[in-house]
Order: C-alpha cells, then structure tokens, then sequence
C-alpha cells in the first residue's frame, strides 16, 4: 500500500522556535508509532481495503497527530481519529460528519477560518485552539481499550506540557473526559454529562459536549445549539 512519508505538519508556522521543535518531535513520534498490535493492524487493514466512496484514495493508515495553533487556549480532545476520517486524511476529524460539525461550531466560536475540512490541504486554521485525540489510531468499531488509552498518554502529556497557554480543555465524549481527568489528577471525579464543567488542578477547566458522532447527531442527542454552547462558553472561560 502506498501512503505518504508523512502528513503536513500541523504547527501554523510562526510558532517561537523551541516550542516548535517540541511540536515537531511530538509530530513525527506520533506518526512513527506502531506500540498497540491491534490498532496498527486495524488501521492498516481499513487502508488496504478503503471504503467504495474512497477506492481511488490513498488512506493515511498511520496514527494522527494533533492539529493547530501552538498558542492555543482551547485544547480539543477527542476519542480516536475515524477509520474513513482521519485514518484516510491524516488529520483529525477531517473528511467525515463529525468534523463537519466540529470545525462548523469552532468557525462560529472564531477558532476557525472556514466551516469545512474536506482534507489535510484544504487551508482549514486553527485560531486560539488545538485538537487532538486520547488515543492517536482508529480502532475496532470506535471502542479502544483502556490499555491503548494508556499506551498514548505520553503524547497527550507532551501535547499538554508544549501548550503552554492552554487554559480550557473541551472533552467530546466520555472516554476523552476520562482521559483529561486522568492526565489532571481530577479528585473526586464528577459524572460526564453535556455542559458538564469541571475545575482541574493548577486551574485548567474541562468543559464537557456530547461527541459529535453520528449517533449522536442523527438521534438528536446533540443538535449544533448545545454543541455552539460548549464552544461559546470555552471560548468566555479563556477572557475571565
């Protein structure tokens, strides 16, 4: 299967260069990463077969690195790329449903330049924000394991210690808001519920939305006036 070296890189030029340096390294170790059997053999076998929509694509297939402005405020977590979004793209929530309403109420909130994200091309910025993934391979039916969580922490760790800025983290989902609470030390540790807000350690908020998964947007359990709200309220909480 032929696939690319590498996927664009994900820092907007212009960053102070230690802290690029940082998130290059980040970049390529991401992308190198072949720890977790069963995710390095699902996420290639999507990209060998490819779904009929995408035959005459050529699938990333690799794990995804974060994408953004280094001098983020907002982190956004997810659970895991998609195996027809980003595993095919190469950046995260990228050419699949739930990016489209993602990047439409990032765009509202002024995180943004443009509603879509078709591909890793298609001149999408970020402004004030970051977003990445509690676990950096599509895996099996949208489930990976906690022990494929865990084997990607150190990235999200080191994603966290570069965004120096970074004061509000959006958690879409339960397993990304376990992950944040995990890397925070949250004590106790509240329910995941929409619009829930959480107060971690050193002062960082965790703010909580629904994913924007199709399951959840096609039943109705998140329509784009809760998920604008989560991305409005992220966006005050960075001015106060």
């Amino acid at each position: 299967m032929a696939v690319p070296s590498r996927p664009p890189r994900s820092v907007h030029v212009g960053s102070p260069r230690p802290r690029a340096r940082a998130f290059s390294s980040i970049h390529d170790d991401v992308c190198g990463c072949r720890a977790c059997p069963r995710l390095v053999a699902w996420r290639e076998d999507v990209a060998r077969q490819r779904r009929a929509a995408f035959v005459d694509e050529t699938y990333w297939g690799r794990p995804v690195p974060g994408f953004g402005d280094p001098n983020a405020s907002i982190l956004v977590l997810g659970l895991a790329p998609a195996a027809h979004g980003a595993n095919r793209t190469g950046r995260m929530f990228t050419g699949d449903r739930s990016g489209d309403w993602l990047y439409r109420a990032m765009y509202k909130a002024g995180l943004a330049n443009q509603v879509e994200s078709l591909h890793a091309s298609d001149g999408l910025k970020l402004t004030g924000a970051w977003v990445t993934s509690a676990v950096k391979c599509a895996p099996p039916d949208n489930k990976p394991s906690n022990e494929e969580r865990d084997e990607c922490r150190p990235f999200l760790r080191r994603e966290l210690e570069a965004l120096v800025g970074l004061r509000v983290v959006v958690c879409l989902g339960a397993f990304a808001y376990e992950a944040a609470c995990s890397e925070f030390e949250v004590k106790p540790r509240p329910k995941f519920g929409h619009g829930v807000e959480v107060t971690a350690p050193g002062g960082f908020v965790l703010v909580c939305s629904f994913h924007p998964s199709q399951q959840n947007t096609f039943t109705g359990k998140l329509t784009e006036p809760m998920i604008d709200a989560v991305f409005t309220r992220a966006r005050a909480l960075t001015r106060d």
